[in-house]
């Protein structure tokens, strides 16, 4: 779904890391600062490693918008896409000159790859990350990881027979308001922090083009619908979900959803592959540790981008939205005064983590993350451990999506959520 390609820093109003991000917040929270216990972003790039990864990039969409290149123990080695103008672009992108004109292609012919950059069209990951892994390529991949159950537990099971690593590239996880709140929770700053708010609203725009303009993203070469037509809401959760899972760690065992599909009648909602008749959906979830979120997703709404607000007994906070600020206020059990607030400016975590490696300490796409992203699973490779999106991360953060559009068809029927993890 999100198909941006900023690298560089961007439009406050849309979202980029150029603006200055606020947090109001009181003395307590300053000492946690005080004590270094905010601004840790994850663990620090092996330096000292002199091994070097070799990765192929599939997906010359989104799959241009990372910087793997610029990882000092990794060098882009292969690229392929269906469409010879997305070759082109990522081959620019990576200034790599070994270009294959099919995944199968690069399967059959390359001998120099170590991983692989899966980021095809969803309904492709599955199928395209267990290819990888069984010709022995750990791999990362787009989110989401899948869009079945059936999906999940095949990704399980290859990840089970082969052994290798397997990463979910999820922005939100590495957004800098989400990297805060995780240090916060971990600091013990939030109290308990018992509800959460997560939104992720991506509008088709004008109806009318939207079914008439073959150009679009929502259409193939051939004027066939994309995978993206019609798309359930709650078939692409993770910008949500991580939200909680990235943040406490929580699970999310059960769920309720809801639906709005009696909008505009549309051949979106009419006719698409997925049987799905909703333009937006929206969830309730239960933790593990008897937490409630609230997950909207919507494709049609006078609205755009990815936040939350994180709800806790002593510190609640609040990501921004079209221009507006964070908001962190807190209030002691005992007080009963309006919560005592100061506004303080949120980490650029990226200009000083020690997980990035210098080379890549520059403003990225989606809040800031890509350049953790990318620099997290070569990190990972180079030492031989699981990423901190693992495949047991990424179908936490996917499959109570899933469960969650089946609650909508069923009227909101609530739903328990299956707990797939690696075993061992």
């Amino acid at each position: 779904m999100h198909e941006s390609h900023e690298t560089h820093p961007v439009d406050p109003l849309r979202g980029g890391v150029a603006r200055r991000t606020f947090l109001q917040w009181t003395g307590a929270a300053t000492a946690l600062s005080a004590a270094g216990l905010l601004t840790q972003a994850g663990r620090a790039y092996p330096s000292e490693s002199g091994r070097q990864v070799r990765l192929g990039v599939v997906g010359g969409g989104f799959g241009a918008s990372f910087h793997w290149h610029e990882h000092p123990n990794c060098k882009v080695t292969g690229v392929t896409d269906l469409r010879p103008e997305r070759r082109k672009v990522l081959r620019d992108a990576y200034r790599c000159d070994t270009v294959y004109d099919s995944l199968e292609t690069m399967l059959k012919q390359a001998r120099d790859i170590d991983a692989v950059a899966v980021f095809s069209g969803a309904l492709d990951h599955v199928k395209h990350t267990r290819m990888c892994m069984e010709r022995g390529w750990h791999v990362v991949s787009a989110c989401p990881a899948c869009v079945t159950l059936e999906e999940a537990e095949e990704l399980l099971e290859v990840k089970r027979k082969t052994g290798l690593r397997y990463m979910m590239a999820e922005s939100s996880y590495y957004r800098q308001e989400a990297i805060f709140a995780r240090n916060l929770y971990q600091a013990g700053g939030f109290g308990e922090l018992y509800y959460t708010e997560a939104e992720y609203y991506h509008d088709r725009g004008d109806l009318t083009r939207l079914a008439e303009d073959r150009s679009s993203r929502f259409y193939n070469p051939d004027g066939t619908h994309s995978w993206r037509w019609g798309l359930p809401p709650m078939h692409y959760p993770t910008h949500c979900l991580a939200f909680v899972v990235g943040v406490t760690g929580e699970r999310l065992t059960e769920v309720t959803c809801y639906d709005w599909g009696a909008g505009p009648a549309h051949p979106w909602v009419a006719d698409n592959t997925y049987g799905n008749p909703y333009w937006n959906e929206t969830a309730l979830m239960k933790t593990n540790q008897g937490h409630v979120l609230r997950c909207n997703v919507f494709w049609l709404v006078a609205d755009s981008g990815e936040r939350a607000q994180w709800y806790g007994d002593k510190v609640s906070l609040f990501m921004p939205k079209a221009g507006m600020y964070e908001k962190i206020a807190r209030k002691e059990r005992t007080a009963r005064e309006e919560p005592d607030t100061q506004l303080i400016e949120v980490p650029q975590y990226w200009k000083t983590a020690e997980m990035v490696p210098e080379a890549m300490r520059h403003g990225s796409g989606h809040g800031g993350s890509a350049v953790f992203i990318s620099a997290e699973f070569i990190n990972a490779l180079l030492e031989d451990r699981e990423p901190a999106v693992n495949l047991t991360e990424a179908l936490a953060m996917t499959v109570p999506g899933i469960v969650a559009h089946q609650s909508a068809l069923k009227e909101g029927e609530r739903l328990k959520v299956p707990q797939l993890k690696e075993r061992g």
